[in-house]
């Protein structure tokens, strides 16, 4: 009860200073949640108090490049519902909302801070299978696919075969729930010069909605709240397709390409990475679906870098992910210490729930 209401207090002096309110009415407002703490061992946040903290949290995330439109999140609020139905349908305006026919719009939908949650790691992803001629899909959702299946779920067996929702109310059994089709955009990969690169068959969905991760807001943790901005190109062309443990498309790209790969002073590993993010930037700009180079995302970062500053604010930072993944010493941040202190409010990892 002492740490909420310490942790409560520290936010609610953040939110009224931020937001140019009068000191009578923080501390009116403090005395509220005193009382509710003490009577029912918790309080509820006003949807403005839920709404700038969510914000915060999105300025507070040290791994985090794109902060600079931290104060653009759209707070979307359900934490008045309860039913699984009602939930994944919350769900599914969540997409629609965030997708906007590829105008990507940062989102957040958060539930009751009980009873509610999201199994799923991204409201969209592609299921992982493990076959007798290896891994077929995302090897990075082999362990929740299992889950799926184990729930009923059977997917076609495909490398980019959408996995269902799962969402648990209380101590119910978790429910599952297919994603329709009209709900999910996706980009397929195509290259300007490579027309062969067609031919690998590759594509991604729009837009990362993280969904295992809490928001923590003034000692209230809500454990169901999704949120997503756009994504990084290197995001998918240099990690989820490039990865050895994810699609390792590399070896497959630079063999079309006619490189050399006996030999790792060719460097045949990174002439095939700027190709595969060359193809996804393309791809994305060409449907019209939001997305930022990792160069044009450093410039941000160092934008908002000088906003806090002018602000009155240090800018805390994890340095290992901020640094874009290909040719990070082109960037700023590469020639930056960062402080890897964690504020809050915050998005912060939770165990998983299988």
């Amino acid at each position: 009860m002492k740490v909420m209401l310490k942790e409560a207090e520290s936010f609610i002096r953040i939110f009224y200073g931020e937001t140019n309110q009068s000191e009578q009415e923080m501390h009116i407002r403090l005395s509220e949640i005193e009382q509710q703490i003490v009577t029912t061992g918790s309080y509820e946040q006003t949807i403005e108090e839920l709404a700038y903290g969510a914000k915060l949290a999105w300025r507070n995330s040290n791994k985090c490049i794109g902060r600079l439109f931290w104060q653009s999140l759209h707070v979307i609020d359900k934490r008045h519902i309860q039913a699984d139905v009602a939930i994944f349908e919350a769900l599914l305006e969540h997409i629609q909302f965030a997708t906007n026919e590829g105008r990507i719009r940062p989102t957040i939908t958060v539930f009751s801070p009980q009873n509610v949650r999201i199994w799923n790691h991204q409201l969209i992803r592609y299921a992982g299978y493990e076959t007798n001629v290896g891994t077929i899909g995302d090897p990075d959702s082999i362990a929740f696919t299992k889950v799926c299946q184990n729930l009923g779920w059977q997917g076609q067996g495909g490398n980019f075969d959408v996995l269902p929702l799962v969402i648990q109310t209380s101590n119910n059994p978790p429910k599952l729930f297919d994603i329709p089709k009209e709900y999910i955009l996706e980009v397929p990969i195509r290259h300007p010069e490579f027309e062969w690169f067609e031919d690998l068959q590759l594509k991604w969905y729009a837009v990362p909605m993280i969904s295992s991760m809490k928001l923590e807001v003034g000692g209230i943790s809500y454990v169901a709240a999704p949120f997503n901005g756009w994504y990084m190109g290197t995001e998918i062309g240099a990690r989820n397709f490039a990865d050895d443990d994810r699609y390792n498309m590399l070896p497959i790209i630079a063999e079309y390409m006619g490189l050399n790969t006996k030999s790792s002073a060719s460097l045949w590993k990174d002439r095939a990475l700027v190709e595969l993010n060359v193809a996804v930037l393309l791809s994305y700009k060409e449907d019209g679906v939001s997305i930022v180079d990792h160069h044009t995302a450093a410039q941000q970062f160092k934008r908002f870098e000088t906003n806090e500053a002018e602000a009155g604010r240090d800018v805390t930072g994890n340095w290992a992910w901020l640094v874009p993944p290909v040719s990070p010493a082109t960037t700023h941040i590469y020639h930056k210490p960062y402080n890897n202190e964690k504020k809050t409010p915050n998005y912060l990892y939770q165990p998983l729930p299988y």
